[in-house]
């Protein structure tokens, strides 16, 4: 046995950290003195206290942490809750960045070039993102921010994010950039314009170019231009609600036919709910698991188990945005997000914020 401060010694953890552990269940000691109540630990637990402690120097989640040492021994496992947390890092770095720029050009804006980054996309590509992500845009007069699609070019190509607040919908496209990271808030008419550019493009050129600066934003499609000026809003860090996730892995992940969801919940006599929300009705429909472990919609007097209400709208637009076919539907719970995924694209995909039943 190992007393609490050899531990310390082996792992590189601090002796507060190993109670910390303890009281949080992650690494419990395996005898504790019921008189002095000191800890003793064994020779096993010293390459767990190990890791936890390298998880804990680069900044993983006390419940990603947890998810580790659950799946040690499955490497595979492991291996994508590392990458999940490095992806985070990634991100929060591109974000700081860019939110330091932003300080820069308000502290000095005469000394702070504005940055132009120009990318070559291609047509059907950028249109199939703008398909992904146009239902979820706000159309709340009082909150101009969420009437828009963000721009957020990175080093290899472009993301697009829309919110409502209720849902969020992101999409990626890769392609040639020339330019510093940069982002714009392109309203929603601008977006429905360059959608129909892109379609007058179909057969014409199969590339469409960006110049994207933070106050306007221009796509060309065979040289026909579409320009806007971008909305002088920040829009909101949606990165929070991705970084939610526990370890980026949710506790269901379930294929589903678009098509047949879609019919299951069109069909006469579908069950439903209503819930009252600023003075309108809306139809919520509850999502479970049946005997096999696949997705069911559920009647109000299901019995208790995994239940997840959703609007009933908001879902149907999610699988239409998803591009139909198999899709992957991801439930961690009653209170949780419903997240909507092409199983052959992570950077596509749907959030939904559960109605509470």
């Amino acid at each position: 046995m190992r007393s609490i401060g050899e531990l310390a010694r082996a792992s590189g953890l601090t002796v507060s950290a190993l109670r910390f552990y303890d009281r949080s269940g992650v690494l419990v000691p395996a005898l504790v003195d019921p008189a002095t109540g000191y800890r003793w630990y064994t020779d096993d637990q010293v390459a767990p206290a190990r890791l936890v402690a390298g998880l804990r120097r680069v900044g993983m989640p006390l419940a990603g942490i947890a998810e580790a040492l659950r799946h040690r021994h499955r490497p595979a496992a492991v291996h994508r809750l590392l990458d999940a947390h490095l992806r985070r890092l990634e991100d929060g770095l591109a974000d700081a960045r860019r939110e330091l720029s932003r300080i820069r050009a308000l502290i000095d804006p005469e000394e702070t070039p504005m940055t132009t980054t120009r990318l070559v996309l291609r047509r059907a590509d950028l249109a199939a993102a703008v398909d992904a992500v146009r239902f979820a845009v706000g159309t709340d007069p009082e909150l101009p921010v969420l009437s828009a699609v963000l721009l957020e070019v990175e080093p290899d190509g472009v993301r697009l994010v829309a919110t409502d607040r209720h849902r969020l919908a992101v999409a990626r496209v890769g392609g040639r950039v020339d330019g510093s990271p940069v982002r714009a808030l392109l309203p929603a008419d601008a977006v429905d314009a360059v959608r129909a550019l892109l379609d007058t493009g179909a057969g014409i050129t199969p590339d469409a170019h960006l110049t994207v600066a933070p106050d306007r934003v221009e796509v060309s499609v065979a040289g026909r231009p579409v320009t806007a000026a971008a909305l002088p809003y920040d829009f909101p860090d949606y990165r929070r609600l991705l970084h939610g996730q526990v370890g980026g892995a949710p506790i269901h992940r379930i294929p589903v036919d678009a098509g047949a969801l879609r019919r299951a919940l069109t069909a006469e006599g579908a069950p439903v709910l209503l819930r009252e929300y600023a003075g309108v009705d809306h139809e919520v429909v509850v999502l479970g698991l049946d005997d096999r472990g696949g997705l069911c919609v559920l009647g109000p007097d299901a019995p208790d188990g995994l239940r997840v209400g959703v609007n009933r709208e908001y879902l149907l637009d999610a699988l239409d945005a998803g591009g139909g076919g198999q899709l992957v539907l991801e439930l961690d719970g009653p209170i949780a997000p419903l997240a909507v995924r092409r199983p052959d694209d992570e950077d596509v995909f749907s959030i939904l914020m559960p109605v509470r039943l």
